[in-house]
């Protein structure tokens, strides 16, 4: 069974649509930035459900509850690992943080010297233009992308 993950991808249309996406924390992103950002996400199990799950882990990687607004579910796209996320997408024009307070992962660092660093999981979050965000989220995620827009493109007709 492959690890399953569940993430919102909040939207705002004006001029340019736009996503609400993070930057993944942590010394091997540190100095990245074209595919190191993601949809906010996290694993979850087979029995949860995957729009609960995908709130959660909004609210631990950012440190805001995720908006209540209703969520329109863009499907499910597997990473080249075999990895599966979930994507529901929602419009959330007035959302904003103004600081990011993500959970944290422990890790050894620098490798091999025996000594465990903690760091957040997420160490910025930015409303960023579909055109840009199609480089800057991890591979896996970009196809998210082209569905949002399909979802959003008969309301901009």
């Amino acid at each position: 069974m492959p690890v399953t993950s569940a993430g919102l991808l909040l939207y705002r249309a004006g001029e340019e649509l736009e996503v609400f996406i993070a930057h993944m924390g942590g010394p091997f992103w540190a100095r990245k930035r074209e595919g190191a950002w993601s949809i906010p996400k996290g694993e979850h199990d087979a029995g949860e459900d995957p729009l609960a799950a995908a709130r959660r882990e909004f609210a631990e990687e950012i440190g805001a509850p995720a908006p209540e607004i209703d969520y329109a579910d863009l499907g499910s796209f597997r990473y080249s690992s075999g990895k599966l996320i979930r994507v529901f997408a929602g419009a959330a024009a007035d959302f904003t943080v103004d600081e990011v307070r993500s959970n944290t992962f422990e890790v050894e660092w620098p490798p091999r010297s025996g000594r465990r660093q903690s760091f957040p999981e997420v160490d910025e979050a930015a409303w960023i233009t579909v055109t840009e965000a199609r480089s800057l989220l991890v591979v896996g995620q970009r196809p998210a992308l082209d569905a949002l827009e399909r979802l959003v493109a008969p309301a901009a007709e």
